[in-house]
């Protein structure tokens, strides 16, 4: 059985190595390869009883980042398998990309043996993340528990919100009708609670829990 495959890839060097490996297993067809993530929506729109298996795709690239292209290719063509092939290895966008069913993630200096491992693996209806992007995941998971497992009051929320805003403790205090101390003493309370170590750390809670937005 052929497998269609598509790679999106603005990494002309990386795209020519994936060819060169795909090209040596009479299994896999390479419809289409493009450095630009638009151009396979447009093929996609354009083809639509087109039989598509995989799309491999990286994340950074110009017009179409591969966060957004793999969230449109599942609301045009749930049947389309995607595979991420990335140097970032970011908590949150690994996070983001698995909420929008992606079917795998290995980071580009993976072994070809890995690689192949991968498509074989999804190709076969099977979800493929390598260990370092698993660990990721799971460990941003944890982390984000213990966060929701501390619960501030109302009041600990405005401070910290303010405090994000870089609001002064005396703006702070003029804005919640209490005294400079009382701040002070929540300021105190909030970086024991949270575990940071600064205003810095506290920012970067309120940033997490989209109390403010960058």
């Amino acid at each position: 059985m052929k497998y269609n495959l598509i790679i999106v890839d603005d990494h002309k060097m990386f795209l020519d190595g994936i060819l060169s490996i795909l090209n040596t297993n009479n299994a896999f067809n390479v419809l289409f390869s493009t450095t630009n993530g638009k151009q396979l929506l447009k093929y996609i729109d354009i083809n639509p009883e087109e039989k598509i298996d995989l799309v491999i795709t990286d994340i950074s690239m110009p017009k179409i980042d591969g966060i957004t292209l793999n969230k449109k290719i599942k609301e045009k063509r749930s049947d389309i398998k995607t595979l991420v092939v990335s140097m970032h290895t970011n908590a949150e966008m690994i996070d983001e990309l698995i909420a929008h069913n992606v079917d795998g993630y290995v980071p580009k200096n993976a072994e070809k043996h890995e690689l192949l491992h991968a498509i074989q693996t999804i190709l076969k209806g099977e979800k493929y993340f390598s260990e370092e992007i698993k660990s990721i995941f799971l460990e941003n998971k944890f982390n984000q528990k213990q966060q929701e497992a501390v619960k501030l009051t109302q009041r600990e929320i405005d401070v910290i919100t303010l405090i994000a805003q870089e609001f002064t403790t005396q703006e702070i205090a003029d804005q919640l009708h209490l005294s400079k101390h009382t701040i002070e003493s929540y300021r105190k309370n909030l970086i024991a609670k949270l575990e940071v170590r600064n205003l810095a750390g506290l920012t970067k809670h309120a940033l997490k829990m989209k109390y403010i937005t960058e």
